[in-house]
């Protein structure tokens, strides 16, 4: 209840200075507004919505949010076999890089955003519990010819901390993404310390300072509001907490950019249309990478945002890169 009145006190504020600014300019304001936390918005008059991009196409804001649900809906039940065919197969690639630059420790708790399929929520849940295994066993090896007094204390230890449990919140606005997302959960048979959220990346339900990690994956780029987005990944972590991203970004090698661009162009959306039955789709997937900020911009809006020690690591020659920050 806390979380929704905070939502929607975050939105009346907003409505209201974008309303003041409207009225400074000469501008007609807002005849109403939608308050459901999908793709539209606020109904407004042409004067009062903005245009943004939608791929290589100029699109009002309204309008692409309804447009990247839509994509997203379309493709949602073949999106991991597509991500397959795509990368090849080196995606998987990624997702693990990322988690090993998190390295998780027992007990932390994860806001997966724009996760839908649960990609990043599964490895993390997987790689702590490899960490609480490998603590188990170093605390058997110590405990092999123990003294009495490492008895006494290993009890003790175990009567006030408890078990540490690790948590994974997926949150991602299209429905249809985590419908699939559980369904894979269910088949693999996880479910302890998993949950599933459907939210907004721009105007999160969540209070202040709840979580240890945000991740987003391959998600940002379709964001309306970029700056928004990381404002809320801001507030929403803990002192100490790590933002981290893995999205598309700008290729390093000349030769390598120019045969990545034919590929992208090419190939990609001839796949979506073969194994996915959609071309406009992936093709809109394809110029949204790249109407994305270059590594060193978008390093620069992460740190704009509030975060600290930001940096960033290329991956395949820049094809994906990594980047991190922290709250302090």
């Amino acid at each position: 209840m806390a979380a929704s009145m905070r939502l929607l006190v975050r939105r009346v504020i907003r409505l209201s200075h974008r309303n003041v600014n409207g009225t400074a300019a000469g501008l007609p304001g807002r005849s109403g507004c939608c308050w459901a936390p999908s793709s539209c918005r606020c109904f407004s008059d042409a004067a009062g919505d903005k245009n943004t991009h939608f791929g290589f196409e100029t699109v009002s804001e309204s309008e692409k949010a309804k447009k990247v649900y839509k994509v997203f809906e379309n493709v949602a039940q073949k999106y991991d076999i597509m991500n397959d065919a795509m990368s090849l197969g080196i995606h998987r690639m990624w997702k693990d890089m990322l988690l090993h630059v998190m390295h998780p420790q027992p007990g932390v708790r994860l806001l997966d955003v724009a996760g839908g399929t649960g990609d990043i929520a599964f490895r993390f849940l997987e790689y702590v519990r490899s960490q609480q295994e490998r603590q188990k066993r170093r605390v058997a090896r110590s405990m092999q010819t123990p003294s009495w007094q490492d008895i006494s204390n290993s009890y003790s230890t175990e009567e006030e901390d408890g078990p540490q449990e690790s948590t994974a919140v997926v949150c991602d606005i299209n429905k249809e993404m985590l419908k699939v997302g559980k369904q894979k959960a269910d088949s693999m048979g996880i479910n302890a310390g998993l949950s599933w959220v459907v939210g907004d990346a721009e105007e999160l339900p969540f209070d202040d300072d709840q979580f240890d990690i945000y991740t987003i994956a391959f998600g940002i780029r379709n964001v309306t509001h970029i700056d928004q987005a990381l404002q809320e990944a801001q507030r929403v972590l803990k002192p100490g907490g790590r933002f981290m991203c893995l999205e598309f970004s700008k290729v390093t090698n000349p030769v390598l950019a120019r045969l990545y661009d034919t590929y992208s162009f090419q190939m990609i959306p001839v796949l979506g249309e073969v194994i996915a039955g959609d071309w406009k789709s992936y093709q809109y997937l394809v110029e949204s990478i790249r109407k994305f900020p270059d590594q060193e911009e978008f390093k620069g809006m992460i740190e704009d945002a509030g975060f600290y020690c930001v940096r960033y690591y290329n991956l395949t020659g820049g094809v994906v890169a990594l980047h991190s920050g922290f709250k302090l």
